[in-house]
């Protein structure tokens, strides 16, 4: 049973509105976590600005994929790793690739290294070995790569958690912790259909750069959205 349903369109705050501004999707057409996320204006908004600064950080696509995959493993999240199983191949991650990093690991060392990390992080709770954190610096990492590999870890945990918290219903080929691969066919909402997604191969977002269109497109100029033109995504880059 659901506990949190996606919010109605007709009743979108004008704070909502200014939040999707730089979207090239309207709310009904945006991934159902955020659909659902929605009802709280200012969560929405937190997530996207988080995101969106993360986008244009130090971290590869690829990496943060890498990651967020890892995450959503070990969190046993159905909608973060079919989403990003779901990203992940638009990127070019083979399947294999993706299954490694599921189990935190990957055949490239620093890459290994980022996904054990990472690993300790969650499990952990942040209380890493010294050991731990070194392996990132002998590895090539720097300190604002780790910091940013901490922030991508806290952000997906957000996500993951929200999505089992609200139950939220999978739009995507739905992938279980611990199956091989995703199942054919979508979960679809039995109470809201999904509304299909077109997909450009320039623009390999992942849930949340999808959404706010992951494009260096910015919002009218308007004293309401002056704050939100500073935080825009201007990157092509996934998430």
């Amino acid at each position: 049973m659901l506990r949190l349903t996606p919010i109605q369109t007709n009743g979108t705050t004008s704070e909502l509105k200014r939040s999707l501004k730089s979207s090239r999707l309207k709310l009904d057409e945006a991934p159902r976590f955020l659909q659902v996320m929605a009802n709280s204006p200012a969560s929405l908004r937190a997530y996207i600005r988080a995101d969106a600064a993360l986008v244009r950080g130090q971290l590869t696509p690829r990496q943060r994929q890498q990651v967020a995959l890892a995450v959503a493993e070990i969190n046993g999240s159905s909608y973060g790793l079919s989403a990003h199983y779901d990203t992940g191949k638009s990127l070019g991650l083979t399947h294999q690739e993706m299954q490694l990093a599921r189990s935190a690991a990957a055949a490239d060392p620093k890459a290994d290294t980022m996904l054990r990390f990472t690993r300790s992080v969650v499990l952990q709770r942040g209380d890493i070995s010294d050991e731990d954190f070194q392996a990132m610096g002998k590895a090539g990492f720097t300190d604002a790569q780790i910091i940013e590999i901490v922030a991508n870890i806290a952000l997906n945990i957000f996500s993951n958690y929200f999505s089992s918290v609200a139950k939220t219903e999978v739009d995507f080929p739905l992938l279980q912790p611990g199956a091989d691969a995703p199942r054919v066919g979508i979960a679809q909402s039995k109470t809201q259909p999904a509304t299909r997604r077109t997909r450009s191969p320039r623009l390999n977002m992942t849930v949340a750069a999808r959404t706010v269109g992951g494009q260096a497109r910015r919002p009218k100029n308007t004293p309401a959205n002056k704050e939100l033109n500073n935080e825009c995504i201007s990157t092509l880059e996934p998430v």
